[in-house]
């Protein structure tokens, strides 16, 4: 079909009229869409391109440059495309697109540029006028599937957030013992001739000799790494410094860990956050063994001697660890329900659990990391102790009830930390500390216990102060994408690759 003759192109803008420099369309305009409603508008007025060129001047590898988006057009030009096509300006420069294929080709040709094909370096498609609308539609829903897929697994803090609720579930199911965890442990420490008392530094060469693997102290380890294990030549690499928040024992046992629970690389958060439990269970689990240390908390309990810090000193552990082994034997070995909180000086929750009752706050998905604790519990209490050296024990009447707690301070690069452990208040004749004499009332969730100003306070200075937040900007934004969250594998395989 021969297109019609188009008519003279309209006359050009007087100087008057015309900008003192011709510059490209506004930016806001995006270039695919305005060259889809080109392509749209030449098509219904039944123009070849070369028909275009006649008629106005403008050659047709220009014109094809403005229809694919690839080049910009001055706004002069879309005056005369305009006039010639017999559309208004606004419709050429409009946010929709001009039809349902001109839809469909805009979408896929959007998602073909985006940086999610480029990472899967997936091969592109000529969009062609010939190509059928079903060939496009069968191109996008794989792309809304891929995009479906990224979406589950990128570790968003909300996704974080729900992948520790779910965790910290069946922890409370099971109260926080996993006895498949401590038989691996068991068996190994029978290995290797453990009897009793702290692991020495002995019996872990030997563990780690058994394994197969080999330690190797660097003073180049990735920044972003606690451990680096060469799987090829079964090496595991260590920080030569002593400047770190973490036991290198227990890190080391938490890298042998992956091997020995046969962990794969995690598909998700998710995954990722249950194997890191996992090796940290093991770990406590070859550091304070189950049968030694449950031997030693019943005779404690007999003795209503029960103390974290007890724990702590007969197995040469932090009073971290000694407080979470605490979790994992009190319930099963000793029938006392508890709860463990790790909070900032802030007054954040960084980690917590519970199988006693006590009411944590929470967010809308049962999260409660990043929540603020009430300022009469124990853990926050704390922090005004004068006594920095003993623990802080206190009895705290709350909505679900009546709890002990005691709680002592530790410091890391990242600030000061309360670290406590509770029981509900029948449990408290177990425990060392008990007669403490101090009392303490909370109401949370009622916003009036703390997290509201006092009503002097607030008529005085409502309306007149105007804080700078401290933004918790780790929050908030994405957790680092890959198998292995926050690790640099660029940075990792250089690490491995320079000690060949």
């Amino acid at each position: 079909m021969t297109a019609p003759r188009a008519s003279a192109p309209p006359a050009s803008p007087s100087a008057w009229d015309r900008p003192a420099r011709e510059a490209p369309v506004a930016t806001h305009v995006d270039a695919l869409q305005l060259g889809k409603a080109l392509r749209h508008a030449r098509k219904q007025r039944g123009m070849t391109l070369d028909a275009v060129h006649a008629a106005i001047g403008l050659a047709p590898s220009q014109l094809s440059g403005f229809e694919t988006g690839k080049r910009e057009a001055r706004f002069s030009q879309l005056q005369q495309l305009a006039a010639l096509y017999g559309v208004g300006l606004d419709e050429l420069t409009g946010t929709a697109p001009p039809s349902r294929r001109a839809a469909l080709e805009l979408r896929l040709e959007r998602a073909m540029q985006s940086s999610m094909w480029q990472q899967k370096r997936l091969p592109t498609m000529r969009i062609g006028p010939r190509t059928p609308d079903d060939v496009l539609e069968t191109m996008l829903a794989l792309v809304d599937e891929l995009e479906r897929v990224a979406e589950e697994r990128v570790a968003t803090p909300e996704e974080a957030r729900r992948a520790n609720v779910q965790l910290r579930a069946e922890m409370r199911a099971r109260d926080n013992h996993f006895p498949e965890i401590e038989a691996e442990a068991a068996a190994m420490l029978e290995r290797v001739g453990y009897q009793s008392g702290p692991l020495s530094q002995h019996l872990i060469a030997a563990i780690t000799e058994r394994l197969g693997f080999s330690v190797h102290h660097v003073g180049d380890l990735p920044h972003s790494t606690r451990s680096v294990t060469d799987l090829k030549r079964k090496r595991i690499y260590l920080s030569r410094s002593s400047r770190t928040d973490h036991d290198p024992r227990s890190v080391l046992l938490q890298a042998l860990g992956h091997h020995v629970l046969g962990h794969a690389v995690p598909a998700d958060y998710g995954a990722f956050l249950r194997q890191r439990i996992e090796t940290n269970y093991f770990a406590a689990a070859l550091l304070m063994p189950e049968r030694t240390a449950v031997d030693f908390l019943a005779a404690a309990k007999a003795e209503r001697q029960l103390a974290v810090e007890d724990l702590r000193d007969a197995f040469a552990v932090s009073y971290e660890a000694a407080a979470h082994r605490l979790t994992n034997l009190a319930t099963a070995h000793l029938g006392i329900p508890l709860h463990f909180q790790k909070v900032h000086e802030s007054g954040i929750i960084y980690k917590a659990y519970e199988n006693d009752g006590v009411t944590f706050p929470a967010d809308h998905t049962g999260a409660i990391e990043g929540q603020p604790v009430c300022k009469r519990w124990t853990s926050r209490e704390v922090f005004d102790a004068a006594d920095r050296v003993n623990p802080f024990e206190q009895y705290t009447e709350t909505p679900a009830g009546t709890f002990w707690c005691t709680a002592m301070t530790e410091r890391s690069a990242q600030g000061e930390f309360s670290l406590s452990i509770g029981v509900p208040f029948s449990q408290a004749r177990w425990f060392r500390g008990r007669a403490t004499k101090e009392r303490s009332v909370s109401h949370c969730p009622d916003p009036s216990c703390c997290r509201t100003p006092p009503a002097e306070l607030a008529g005085a200075w409502a309306g007149q102060a105007w804080p700078s937040a401290r933004a918790h900007s780790h929050l908030l934004a994405a957790l680092p994408p890959g198998a292995f969250p926050g690790v640099d594998e660029t940075e990792v395989y250089s690490f491995l690759a320079s000690r060949d």
